[in-house]
């Protein structure tokens, strides 16, 4: 990568896909609900917890390899379904090819702006993520969409609460990108020439369509049209999850599981995996950091399901942190979104640079040869730290 291109932290990619992004943009990348107390948490967290190093004994080389879901991947770190749009022209499709290119898994959105089928092509590695939007026909019609598209696994993610203001004001998104609605957001990009570039290039318009709600070969609806469908969707049951579990007949994980009970509930349900996840912070605020809540479910379950950590990543040692307190891997969102806003396919790359470099030390310093030795004695963790919800002693 080139010098002016590459950049050292994930700090450095937000910084620059603030200065290259619209600021619509690069507000839906912000994201975050009301007062922002959870999206803020699940970064400060990590810096509350300590390391515990050692100064001898040092392995020369250090693995990071681990499984998820079936898929051998080269870093504990997958990419989390996301369905943010307008950030690059090549979209999801940068994203799955930037991590087949460091051997990881693709976590894709039913909310994204490619469809799945490309993104398969460009990563076989790819779960598909499905939101409960529509009756058990519309969504079993989806996931063999999937299936037959290849993936190798599917989210579900139920954790979605519909909270839309934020106190720092929500992006400027229109419902449908046209003629004259480019004409009204013009200002914005004109603003930033690179980005404008980059689009003018491919001579079409950023698309607000959804093409994994629609039919193969259809652009979709438009994105706000699928939200509205999914707000008045009924919300599912976990006998719905365990007939989709069913259905689907292989690799399945449930996305947004902050609970003890509900970690449980998950296992009765047949999943093959969890993800500890508050959705971002973009759901219930003031909902704890997700590294909060990790500890005790994976205490309660982590020896009969993959247990997964996602929000708040930013660094490696936020990784190794996240592993050791009981989570196989972790995914992330934000943070390689900065990436593909920042350089597109190689500024995602970069970031997962960044990532893997950050883990190898952190398993250096703690003189350790593999995540897989990563324990809960590694890390300080200060009184008052975890949260066990929905269990005894819950809030503790």
């Amino acid at each position: 990568m080139a010098r002016d291109v590459w950049f050292e932290t994930v700090a450095v990619a937000q910084e620059r896909a603030r200065k290259r992004l619209p600021k619509s943009v690069y507000s839906a990348l912000l994201a975050g609900s009301e007062k922002g107390l959870t999206v803020s948490d699940n970064v400060e967290a990590f810096g509350e917890l300590g390391f515990a190093p050692h100064v001898i004994g040092a392995s020369a080389k250090r693995d990071l390899a681990t499984t998820v879901m079936g898929q051998q991947i080269s870093l504990p770190v997958l990419i989390s379904p996301t369905g943010v749009q307008a950030v690059h022209p090549d979209g999801e499709v940068a994203v799955a090819r930037a991590a087949a290119a460091r051997d990881t898994a693709m976590g894709l959105s039913s909310f994204a702006s490619k469809p799945i089928e490309e993104v398969v092509a460009a990563n076989p590695k790819t779960f598909f993520q499905i939101y409960w939007l529509g009756d058990r026909d519309a969504i079993a019609e989806r996931a063999e969409r999937a299936r037959k598209a290849g993936a190798v696994g599917l989210i579900v993610t139920t954790d979605w609460s519909f909270s839309h203001g934020r106190d720092w004001g929500s992006p400027k998104i229109p419902e449908s990108m046209n003629l004259r609605t480019a004409l009204r957001m013009a200002p914005e990009g004109l603003v930033r020439p690179r980005w404008l570039a980059a689009y003018a290039k491919t001579l079409r318009l950023p698309g607000l369509r959804v093409p994994n709600q629609g039919h193969r070969g259809e652009a979709g609806p438009a994105f706000f049209d699928a939200y509205g469908a999914w707000m008045g969707t009924p919300p599912p049951t976990w006998d719905d999850i365990a007939w989709l579990r069913e259905l689907w007949g292989g690799p399945f994980m449930l996305k947004g599981v902050m609970r003890v009970d509900d970690a449980k509930h998950a296992v009765d349900a047949g999943v093959s995996a969890i993800s500890v996840s508050n959705h971002g912070g973009n759901n219930l605020d003031s909902t704890p950091a997700s590294i909060r809540a990790l500890p005790a479910v994976a205490e309660a379950v982590g020896d009969q399901i993959e247990v997964i950590l996602d929000g708040g990543i930013r660094r490696g040692s936020d990784v190794v942190k996240a592993l050791a307190l009981g989570a196989r891997a972790v995914m992330i969102g934000r943070a390689y979104l900065w990436g593909l806003g920042a350089a597109g396919q190689a500024g995602v790359e970069n970031v997962l640079d960044i990532l893997s470099g950050g883990i190898d030390s952190a398993l250096r310093g703690l003189g350790h040869s593999s995540v897989q030795d990563l324990t809960p004695v590694d890390i300080v963790i200060p009184p008052g730290f975890t949260r066990s919800l929905g269990s005894s002693g819950s809030g503790e």
